[in-house]
């Protein structure tokens, strides 16, 4: 769903690839209350930074947690609507506040649901 996909600049008309490279802790790498994830977009590094709150908040209101998995597919919808949207794509850094993750979450697992099961991520070397 949101490992790899395109996306057009609102404000440019650019197709822009968006390709998830990793995820990460960022109370080690910037001491940050966050998990970064690492997007690669037309062979620019862009990160999404989803605070740590949002893994408490969701477990308190569900009872379940928010994967890595779960939460690179959460980071990919928020850029693809960011990047339609005319946010600056071209960001290093875009910061995610606990309401827009469990809100893109929900729906995230909707689309889940409504295609069967959450696609894998891939395997990089």
């Amino acid at each position: 769903m949101f490992e790899d996909f395109h996306a057009i600049d609102r404000w440019s008309g650019e197709d822009l690839h968006c390709r998830w490279e990793g995820t990460i802790v960022a109370i080690a790498t910037r001491h940050a209350d966050a998990v970064d994830v690492r997007f690669d977009v037309n062979g620019r590094p862009l990160w999404v930074a989803l605070p740590l709150e949002a893994w408490g908040q969701q477990k308190q209101r569900s009872g379940k947690v928010i994967t890595d998995q779960l939460a690179a597919q959460i980071a990919g919808r928020f850029l693809k609507q960011s990047i339609e949207e005319g946010y600056d794509s071209r960001r290093e850094i875009c910061t995610m506040t606990v309401a827009e993750v469990l809100s893109h979450l929900d729906a995230v697992v909707a689309e889940a649901k409504a295609q069967g099961e959450m696609p894998t991520l891939p395997v990089l070397a």
